[in-house]
């Protein structure tokens, strides 16, 4: 009880002293803002060590306005949220980054918005700003979230304005990478399963992986949607082998919907590499889970949810952080390709 009491009593002032530093250099340091010179981070840190300091969470939300909580905002239904590795990784590296802030971090998953319930919410000054992940053309909700507060996606919105804020892998760099890669291993008869195309980020892969096939004059060997899921990649994969001769290669958007086609590919007696090589994209546990163990583009999605909390704690400190910040995918070979 005395110790609870004792740490009740250290004020910002205490600490300020203590780690000889000005107030508002401890406030920006509990507030996560990155605009702390990294001696004085360490000297404020050190302080609140050692005086066992909690800020006044209510106080402070009281005093300026703030509800100190943030919106993770995912437009999917709850089985691809829960089914998808990805989204794992991303909300591993938010948690990560708002953990070092005072920001708890609130999550909703919608795959729409029927009467605005959960937009009402987050206009209705409940949170401070919104990190928006997975998000399609046909969600209009974004727009009313985008509209009423700071706003950062995870990766570039479909139609985007020159004042958004995201974090993006370079999917059109990945997927020309992936299938240039494809094309130097002697494949000439080369498909893909895309995403969504309703999503950048479906839409930049199969931009990449088009550019390649047209530079090397090589045709376009089959082209199906997999939604992003195992299920939707091997329907899509049986689709390609339906539509006429089997391809001797395959870029598949991402490595869920690449351990559906391996399925697939298996239903129809063909072998994976010897038949069809598979490259999938990602680099998420399920790549080293199939067998044989997928090759693929790894893009850093810990890294990404980091840099996503990043961006929004700037904006919301006053920061004034880059608009689009940009990450590269870097290709992982393994038995699949």
């Amino acid at each position: 009880m005395a110790a609870a009491t004792a740490r009740a009593t250290v004020t910002i002032e205490e600490v300020a002293a203590a780690a000889g530093v000005s107030r508002s250099t401890v406030s920006r340091v509990v507030n996560g803002s990155s605009a702390v010179s990294p001696e004085a981070l360490e000297a404020v840190q050190r302080a609140i060590a050692a005086l066992n300091y909690v800020p006044n969470r209510a106080a402070r939300s009281l005093a300026s306005r703030q509800t100190l909580a943030i919106a993770l905002v995912v437009p999917e239904d709850t089985a691809r949220f829960f089914g998808d590795p990805f989204f794992a990784s991303i909300v591993s590296g938010i948690n990560d980054r708002l953990m070092l802030s005072d920001y708890v971090l609130n999550l909703f998953i919608a795959s729409d918005d029927p009467g605005r319930k959960m937009t009402s919410y987050l206009r209705g000054g409940n949170v401070d700003g919104a990190i928006i992940v997975s998000h399609h053309t046909s969600d209009v909700f974004v727009g009313l979230i985008n509209a009423a507060m700071p706003v950062v996606y995870g990766g570039r919105p479909v139609r985007h304005h020159e004042d958004d804020y995201y974090v993006d892998v370079d999917n059109v760099a990945g997927g020309r990478d992936a299938t240039a890669y494809l094309v130097g291993r002697g494949h000439t008869r080369i498909a893909t399963i895309t995403g969504p195309l309703t999503m950048q980020a479906a839409i930049d892969r199969l931009q990449g992986f088009r550019e390649v096939l047209a530079a090397a004059g090589l045709p376009v060997a089959g082209v199906a949607e997999g939604g992003w899921t195992a299920s939707g990649g091997a329907d899509a994969m049986r689709a390609i082998l339906d539509a006429g001769p089997a391809p001797d290669a395959v870029f598949v958007a991402s490595d869920l919907m690449a351990e559906g086609a391996m399925r697939a590919l298996r239903e129809r007696g063909l072998r994976v590499p010897d038949d069809v090589a598979i490259l999938g994209f990602d680099d998420s546990p399920i790549a080293t889970s199939v067998t044989p163990a997928l090759s693929t583009m790894r893009q850093p999605s810990h890294h990404q949810g980091e840099q996503m909390a990043d961006v929004l704690l700037q904006v919301l400190a006053g920061g004034r952080p880059p608009h689009a910040t940009i990450l590269p995918a870097e290709l992982v070979v393994r038995a699949s390709a």
